[in-house]
This record gives structure tokens, C-alpha cells and sequence, in this order.
């Protein structure tokens, strides 16, 4: 039986079972925290236990749309974060509510249980002016954030990348399926992807105290790619080679529209991501030169997309992820 590590402490994680939460984590129990990790459905996040020793890791039940369950979450927890968030809205599940009334509901919470660290997870490109619904409600949570827990620390990441993305594995797949992808406003639209397992160190970093309380850090990676060199590198290590299909920012739009009706999950893009298209997701320039970025919470050296990416989009290949290895 694995030696359980030296307890830190508790901390609560709001989503701890999504793409950046369980991440997250498993990078905090390898530090020895005690953690909480509340999510609508707990009965689902079995997988997380194994990322810890017994007993360390135990899922709750909560609803950022229901106080009462996310106060009863925040009890006795020293470190309390949110990696909440929606790329489209569904249902119940909104931008406002989980984005903006959600962030403030924890952040409240937080302050009344008495932690002592909050960390909120946002994104580049929050803007309470923007036209995109994404956007706009991401800036408003902070603001909600802030005036909560005026100690809080916000990270926002650029477009994020790992084997659970949402961005390279929905691209491979529409390759698997579609003779062409669209080139939505030329593909000139600038990211700078960061890795998911160093959002998690920076969560780690910001929870060791490295970070400084009441500040917006902007996380990105070593590179900044266009949306087609991002496409051009999902055809590579997907071994596929497809047509690209130019569109306009307002001929995408129509066919976001025409296709709204369907599942989000069957939709190449929404309306919305659209919109987020039309502005670069880049680390500003001061940003940079206040430190408040990766580098400025100690990771020097983040992982680039050629190192992690080809692994995981090996299976979208024609003939298989284990072809390379039958003789």
C-alpha cells in the first residue's frame, strides 16, 4: 500500500472533475492536500480517487447554481478554487449563471468559511465590453470575484490543450468525417496554447503562495500559432490532409446560425466561438512585463503543442493509433 503523503491542509475544487479540475487535481495531491473536489455529478468522478492514496480525494455533490450546496462544499477548506466554466451555453447551464452569478456565489462562500486562498480560473480575452457572450460573462465574474474575495488570485489561460481538449480532438474528428474544415476569417486569428498540466502547476504555484493576492495572471505557452497553423498541425499529427474551406467572419456566422438547432456537440462552432474568433488570444504585453504570467509564478519552461499534442491524436489516424507498430 502507497505511503500516504504529509496533509497540507483541505482544499475545495468547484469542478475538480472537468478537463482543467482534474488536472488540478492530481497535481495537488501529489503535494499532499486533502481534497474536495465538488461537482454536479460525484457518482461520475470515480476516476479521481486513483490520483491520490485512500481517503485523500472524495467527491460532493454541488451546484453553482444552488448556494446552500456550495456553502456545505466550502466547509473547513483553506484553498478554495473554481474551474467551472462552459464553452456554450446549455440549458440551465448558462454563461451568466456559471460564469458571473456562479464565480460570485463561491467567491462569497469562500470568504464566509474563512479560507484563506482563492483561486479563480478564467480565460485571455475577458472583456465586460466584448459582443461575445463568452467573453463578456468571464469579465464580469471576475469583477464578481474580486469584490467577494478582493484577495483572490484569477488565472487566465489562452486556449487550452491535453488529451481531453476541446479544441484539437473536436478538429481531428471533424477531419475523420468531413472532406474540408473551415477556415473561419482567413485563419489568421492568433492563440498562444498552454498546456493543461501547467495551468495546474500554476494553480499549485498560486496555492504555495507565489502568486500575488488581488492579481490577473495570463497564461500561455511557448508559441503563438494562427487558427490555421493550428489546423495545419491537428492535419499533421492526425495524418489526415484535408481541404480548407475560407470563410468569411459573416458567412461563419450564417452557417452558426443555420446550424443552432443542433447539439452543440454536432456543431463545428457556435455563434459565439465566432465571435471569440474575431480577437487574438495571446498574453498582452503587460502582462508580460508585470510578470503576471507563467514565467512570473516560476514555470520556465511550459510545454509546447509538438510535444504533447501528437500522442493523443495518434488514434484519429486512418489506419489506427497502433499502425506504426505492426510490422
Amino acid at each position: 500500500m502507497a505511503e500516504r503523503p504529509s496533509t497540507s491542509g483541505l482544499v475545495t475544487i468547484f469542478g475538480g472533475s472537468g478537463f482543467v479540475g482534474r488536472n488540478i487535481v492530481r497535481a495537488l495531491a501529489r503535494d499532499g492536500w486533502r481534497i474536495r473536489s465538488a461537482t454536479r455529478r460525484p457518482d461520475l468522478a470515480g476516476y479521481l480517487q486513483p490520483m491520490g492514496v485512500v481517503g485523500q480525494i472524495h467527491a460532493v455533490q454541488a451546484n453553482l447554481r444552488y448556494p446552500a450546496s456550495v456553502a456545505e462544499a466550502v466547509k473547513g477548506a483553506s484553498v478554495v478554487i473554481n474551474s467551472v466554466g462552459v464553452l456554450a451555453s446549455t440549458g440551465k447551464q448558462t454563461f451568466d449563471k456559471i460564469h458571473d452569478e456562479g464565480a460570485r456565489i463561491v467567491a462569497k462562500a469562500a470568504k464566509a468559511a474563512g479560507a484563506k486562498t482563492f483561486i479563480h480560473i478564467s480565460a485571455i480575452g475577458a472583456d465586460a465590453q466584448s459582443n461575445a457572450n463568452y467573453a463578456r460573462t468571464k469579465a464580469e465574474g471576475e469583477r464578481a470575484v474580486l469584490e467577494e474575495f478582493p484577495e483572490a488570485v484569477i488565472l487566465r489561460p489562452s486556449i487550452v490543450f491535453g488529451p481531453e481538449d476541446e479544441f484539437f480532438n473536436r478538429f481531428a474528428a471533424m477531419a475523420q468525417m468531413s472532406p474540408f474544415l473551415p477556415l473561419i476569417g482567413g485563419g489568421e486569428t492568433k492563440f498562444q496554447p498552454v498546456y493543461v498540466g501547467d495551468v495546474a502547476a500554476a494553480v499549485k504555484a498560486a496555492v504555495d503562495g507565489k502568486a500575488k493576492p488581488g492579481t490577473i495572471y495570463e497564461l500561455g505557452g511557448p508559441e503563438v500559432l494562427s487558427f490555421r497553423e493550428l489546423l495545419d498541425r491537428t492535419l499533421t499529427y492526425a495524418g489526415r490532409k484535408r481541404f480548407y474551406l475560407p470563410l468569411p467572419f459573416w458567412a461563419a456566422k450564417l452557417q452558426a446560425i443555420a446550424t443552432s438547432p443542433l447539439p452543440n456537440a454536432l456543431r463545428p462552432v457556435t455563434l459565439d466561438q465566432i465571435r471569440l474568433l474575431q480577437r487574438d488570444n495571446v498574453v498582452s504585453p503587460k502582462a508580460t512585463i508585470d510578470a503576471r504570467t507563467l514565467a512570473g509564478l516560476g514555470i520556465a519552461n511550459p510545454h509546447a503543442v509538438a510535444s504533447i499534442v501528437p500522442a493523443y491524436l495518434e488514434r484519429f489516424k486512418p489506419k489506427g493509433q497502433y499502425a506504426s507498430y505492426r510490422g
